[in-house]
């Protein structure tokens, strides 16, 4: 397993490619974080919850869904890199709508919105990467907005297969399907005419 300060310093990195920030300010992100290790099938955080941490992917795929009309639906798909939160839960503080699970083995190193917000009031460092972190989470909001409204289905699995290749790879294909928003036969179409 990594210890903290090593994956402190590659979310850091990731996050914030640009900007090196201070080795004692990655010490204090390192000491907020928590490890938590799912198998295949866990259930990371329950519809019904309150989302209270931001969870960086270390290693695995997961998967936040819902229900709608009886349907499983999937709302996103995220694996090593990835930071993944209830965006709604999380600022509001309400039960999650959503349902959040482990589709293989996974790793994830949960940041508290408490402790990460008290870091930020007074350290410039983390502030700044607090500010990547939903920087980044709303421009994958708009680019998965914009690939549903303007891109037909060819267009719109090009476009996950370009930007995140290890979820083509891994995730069942139902769960594709349905975070692309489309059918089965769709993307059976789409699979076979890109092959």
């Amino acid at each position: 397993m990594t210890d903290r300060l090593e994956i402190a310093r590659q979310i850091v990195e990731e996050t914030c490619p640009h900007r090196r920030l201070k080795l004692e300010n990655i010490q204090m992100f390192s000491e907020i974080i928590q490890c938590r290790k799912f198998h295949k099938g866990d259930v990371i955080l329950a519809e019904g919850e309150v989302c209270t941490c931001l969870s960086y992917i270390e290693k695995g795929l997961t998967r936040q869904h819902y229900v709608k009309y009886e349907k499983d639906m999937t709302e996103h798909l995220s694996c090593e890199g990835g930071v993944v939160f209830c965006i709604e839960s999380y600022f509001n503080g309400t039960p999650t709508h959503l349902a959040m699970e482990a589709l293989e083995p996974t790793v994830i190193w949960e940041m508290p919105r408490d402790k990460m917000e008290e870091l930020a009031e007074t350290n410039a460092d983390l502030a700044y990467l607090y500010r990547r972190f939903m920087e980044d989470s709303l421009m994958l909001s708009q680019v998965k907005a914009d690939i549903l409204r303007f891109e037909s289905a060819k267009d719109r699995y090009a476009k996950l297969m370009q930007l995140f290749p290890g979820i083509i790879q891994r995730a069942p294909i139902g769960h594709i399907a349905s975070y692309l928003q489309m059918s089965l036969e769709t993307l059976s179409r789409v699979r076979s005419g890109i092959q």
